[in-house]
Order: C-alpha cells, then structure tokens, then sequence
C-alpha cells in the first residue's frame, strides 16, 4: 500500500494501475484455457478453472477486486487502440468469472456496479461525456459477449449439475443447505472461539489450530476422520480477522474501508466532470469489491489478492502531500536499506523452501523425496503426516514417534496425529 502512494505520488499511479489490471487478465486467461483443454504446469485439475492460482475460487476473487481499475483505464484513456484492448480484457474477465461458479466473486463484481453506475448518473459530469458513454457501452458489450461466449462454447469442466451456472446464480442466497449452510454454521462455531478470545483473538493463522474446539455435531467445515479436518481458514475474510487478530483490529481494517470509500465518493461528487471523478468511482468500487468477496471467502487472507487489494487501493487514492516526513541520515538510510533488503532475503528464503518442498513431494509417495521436503519445509503439518502415516496404514513406529510428535505440536486439537502415537504406544492426549 505505502509503496503504491509513493508510486502514485511519483506520477506512475496510471502505470501501476495498467499492470494490476493487465495481471488480472493474464490470471483470467490461465482459467479459461485450462477450462478449455489447455495443459498448463502449476494447475490442479481438481479445482477448475483456476489456472495457475490452482483454485477457480482464487482467480475469481483477484479478477473481481481488480475490474473496476480495468473499467477505470478503458474509460479514461485517449487511444481507441487501447480502449479495444480493456475490453477485450473485461471480455477475457468476464467469461472467466462466468466459468469459476464463484459466487462471492459474482457477487464482488454485481454490488459495486450499481453505485459505479448510479453515482455516475446522480453527479451529473461522467455520463454526460460522449465519450464515457461510448466507452462504457463498448466495455458493457465486450464483457456481455465473454460471458454469452462461456455459456455457449463447450468446455472441460466436470460439473456434477446439468444447469450448473443457473444453480449457482441461484444459490446465491441459500443458507438453508450446501456451502451457505455449512458457512453459518462455521461462522456460528467461530464466534464461540471470537467470544473466547476477544481482544487478541487466537493469533494469525491459528483459526484451523484452534477450532475443533469449537465445532459442533453435524459440522460440515469439519472433517474429524482426516489427517486435516478443516479448511486453513475460515470462509470470510472479516470472521478470519476477528477471530485470530480480535475485534479491535477488525473494527480498524473495516474503518479504513469505510474512509478510503467514502474518500472516492467525495473526489466523485467534487469533481464531477473530470477523470478523477473516476478514480474516485473505481476507488470506492474497489473497496466494495473487496468487502463483499471477502464476506464469503477468503481474499485479503491470501497473498496474491492482498498485494493487488493494497496495490489498488495505494494508486487510486488522491495524491497528497505527506503529512510528515522523517530525515534520516545517509548513515541511518543505508542502515535501513541493509535490514530491508535482509528480511526479504529471510522472508524469500523461506517461502522459496516451501515451495520446492511441495515440488519435491510431488504425490507423497515417496518416502524419500517427502523426508528431505520436510527438512526443508520442517513446519509443514501435512509432511510430517504423510510421513508417519494415517491410522489404517500407519509408517514404523520410529518414523511415527518423531513426525507425529511433531504434526501433533503444530495442531495439538486433531485427532489424527494422537491416534498414531497411541498405536505406537505413546501416551499422548489431544488438549
């Protein structure tokens, strides 16, 4: 976010804009061509269209948060060449976030719309430019065709249902049954742990630690038979925040929300008739976008839709002049400059570990290859219990004794860790 400002305030705000918008398309191009047959490296085929996000849910949520910037710079640009370009970007867009089924997604890209739309008419400036409305009418187009062009191409995917679209946009609102039953009765167990630990909350990450105990008979987001019998985390950005970092915190996230939007709905209304009322639509949309995916899934828990949530948010904002500014010395500048760059490197260091354990695992089969991921990755839970087993086909009991002590110390709630010690004859109980 802070290095977007300082970006925007370089007068490269537009820049970073088009390769947000550009990196979304991008995404949404790796779903559609794994919708459509294509093989591509780095995707997982068992949930499509996600292309290499390796979820569909995941590309949904990016393409979704990032739209209104990709309307924003189809809109204001002087080129004909690239008004066409962004919209056949939002056609891209558009049929990819037909083809996910992603209803929160669907939803992040529906709700700001009305107040983009509404707001524009009610000032009076953006829609009684010619050249707006021409564009706008072109993207419209663009977008409705990708989305006609996804319903009518055959594709790949595997849906269970015959009208899998229509059940979807249907379901948008049913909490009585499937993933919108089983999302209140998540949220209704995660507002017990909330309750419980209401200042701090249980500590970033710690949600799929700390709730089995706190699920309920009948849970759907629970699975006691598997080796991880939870989602990493919960179906919601805010209940996420509140559980593991407490109320206060969500209260400061979802203020700075509240003024960044209300920030675009000022610029909008002040500057009627000029491009930054615009960017202050696409700012407030953004923020929209974000709140209303997030109400139902996970998008600012994630890295990837963070840096663009934060990356978009620090462009689109009103460049400003600093309210302070500290001098520091060349001494105290290069200083700083060596412990930045230090904990990049750390920080790189160790999600470059992680990754090549997960490539170095490959299927889990191999004793060997799984052995030397978890040296590199010695904190992954699923390694240490693809490493010692599960209760019916359980490894030797040496090989049990150290990883499932260790998967047992990183989620001391789940059964599966503490069923293999017991076997081994290790006298251990789940706290």
């Amino acid at each position: 976010f802070w290095t977007a400002r300082a970006i925007a305030r370089a007068g490269l705000g537009r820049p970073l804009l088009v390769a947000f918008a550009g990196a979304a398309v991008i995404g949404a191009v790796t779903g559609l061509l794994q919708a459509y047959g294509a093989e591509l490296p780095l995707t997982a085929a068992t949930r499509a269209p996600g292309g290499t996000f390796g979820n569909r849910n995941f590309m949904a949520h990016l393409v979704a948060v990032s739209m209104p910037a990709l309307l924003l710079i189809t809109l204001e640009t002087q080129s004909r060449t690239r008004a066409v370009l962004g919209s056949i970007g939002a056609a891209l867009a558009g049929g990819a976030l037909l083809l996910s089924r992603s209803r929160a997604a669907w939803l992040g890209v529906a709700v700001p719309a009305v107040p983009f739309i509404v707001e524009g008419f009610r000032t009076g400036g953006i829609w009684s430019d010619r050249r707006f409305r021409g564009r706008f009418v072109l993207v419209a187009g663009f977008a409705a065709a990708g989305v006609a062009a996804a319903l009518l191409l055959p594709n790949r995917l595997d849906w269970r249902s015959d009208s899998p679209y229509l059940e979807s946009l249907v379901g948008v609102a049913n909490f009585r049954e499937g993933s919108g039953h089983g999302r209140l009765v998540q949220y209704r167990n995660t507002f017990r742990m909330m309750h419980m630990h209401p200042v701090l909350g249980v500590g970033p990450g710690n949600w799929p630690v700390a709730y089995p105990l706190y699920t309920t008979p009948g849970d759907p987001a629970f699975d006691a038979g598997d080796i991880m019998p939870t989602n990493p985390w919960p179906s919601s950005d805010w209940i996420a925040v509140a559980a593991e970092r407490g109320l206060a915190a969500l209260l400061m996230l979802l203020a700075a929300g509240a003024v960044m939007a209300f920030t675009g709905l000022s610029r909008t209304r002040r500057d009627a008739r000029s491009t930054d009322a615009l960017s202050g639509l696409a700012l407030t949309a953004t923020v929209l976008a974000t709140v209303v995916a997030g109400s139902f899934d996970a998008v600012l828990l994630l890295a990837v839709p963070s840096l663009f949530v934060w990356g978009l948010l620090g462009a689109l904002l009103p460049v400003q002049r600093e309210l302070a500014e500290i001098s520091l010395g060349d001494a105290r500048r290069r200083a700083a400059a060596i412990l930045v760059g230090a904990a990049a490197i750390l920080f790189t260091l160790r999600s470059a570990a992680q990754c090549a354990a997960m490539l170095l695992a490959g299927d889990g089969r191999g004793v060997r290859a799984v052995t030397w991921a978890a040296r590199l990755d010695p904190g992954s839970y699923r390694l240490r219990m693809l490493l010692a087993g599960t209760p019916m086909a359980r490894g030797p009991c040496d090989r049990v004794r150290v990883h499932a002590a260790a998967a047992h110390a990183l989620f001391p709630h789940h059964d599966a860790p503490v069923r293999l010690l017991r076997a081994c004859g290790v006298r251990v109980s789940a706290r």
